[in-house]
């Protein structure tokens, strides 16, 4: 574990904050990698008209390249399964903008979605960077989230209620944005130090951050 590249080490003072930036800058810069990537994916599976994975590929490739990466964190293995992860969630962006532009108003749906998107991640994470808080506080609220999340996105599967999607998609957006808050407030007070589990924690909140806010705009926008 000492000359692990993936994770930077236990450190005191002006070592530690050396090691928290370096943390930091390798999370940037690698999501910013994995962004434009996904991004590269999903402009080819909308070409292609690619169709929307069933609800067993999604999971089993959502859960299981999660888990693979969890288990290869500090290997080369684990930037490889980070890419492979993001490529796949970016596929699945790819039928979901071809849907959105099959309605109307749809493209400035997706325009609005991606500029809100974009300026709440960087707004949260400028605030946790200036701020140096400690947003561990948020550790219960997101625990409890997910389940009432998960809950609520079982239970609509069966009552495929417009008012309780819009809902979910709501409290989509507070848990994103809490868990942006809470994951760079860990890098930067020194609680994460693997930046390849950071770099997935942002993307899976900017991914779901994206979805709830093009769900939201399309409901009042009266095309849903």
């Amino acid at each position: 574990m000492q000359n692990n590249p993936y994770a930077a080490p236990e450190l005191t003072g002006q070592q530690d904050s050396v090691a928290i930036n370096k943390v930091l800058r390798n999370t940037y810069m690698l999501l910013g990698m994995t962004i434009i990537f996904s991004s590269i994916v999903a402009g080819v599976a909308m070409a292609m008209n690619a169709p929307y994975p069933n609800i067993i590929v999604l999971l089993v490739g959502f859960y299981g390249l999660l888990f693979a990466i969890h288990k290869t964190q500090n290997s080369p293995m684990g930037l490889v399964l980070t890419f492979v992860f993001t490529g796949f969630l970016g596929y699945t962006l790819g039928p979901i903008f071809n849907m959105f532009l099959s309605i109307p108003g749809g493209s400035n749906i997706i325009t609005m979605a991606l500029g809100m998107t974009g300026m709440t991640f960087l707004s949260l994470s400028a605030y946790a960077v200036v701020s140096k808080k400690d947003f561990s506080f948020l550790t219960g609220f997101l625990t409890a989230g997910f389940w009432i999340i998960l809950v609520a996105v079982i239970a609509n599967i069966f009552l495929q209620m417009p008012v309780l999607s819009l809902a979910i998609s709501g409290f989509f957006v507070l848990f994103s944005s809490a868990m942006i808050l809470w994951q760079t407030g860990q890098i930067i007070n020194g609680g994460e130090r693997n930046y390849v589990l950071a770099t997935i924690s942002l993307y899976v909140s900017i991914y779901n951050l994206l979805l709830s806010l093009m769900s939201i705009l399309t409901a009042f926008s009266g095309d849903d």
